[in-house]
């Protein structure tokens, strides 16, 4: 069943977040995961919460992105997150067919 890591962003410093988003992009691609949201308008329609931006990238089930999370291609991307952005994270399993 997929899964699905989702992130809402602060964006702290412009240059070191492309630096991070291309490292982490290349990463959720050699570890089969494609994004589904990478940004846009978010209308906040019920609730208190006001996310930042949004990044949903689906992978084909939890383990593959536990595998993704824990990798040494993402970890370069980590090398820079800090100074990129802050950030919430959460993986969330999805429903089979």
């Amino acid at each position: 069943m997929p899964a699905y890591i989702i992130s809402d962003v602060t964006i702290r410093d412009r240059e070191a977040f492309e630096a991070y988003r291309s490292r982490a992009a290349a990463s959720i691609a050699a570890h089969g995961g494609r994004y589904l949201v990478r940004g846009g308008d978010v209308d906040a329609l019920e609730g208190n919460w006001q996310p930042g931006l949004l990044i949903v990238v689906e992978f084909p089930d939890s383990e593959t992105a536990r595998r993704w999370y824990r990798s040494d291609e993402y970890a370069a991307a980590l090398e820079v997150r800090d100074t990129a952005l802050s950030r919430n994270l959460i993986l969330v399993e999805g429903i089979g067919s």
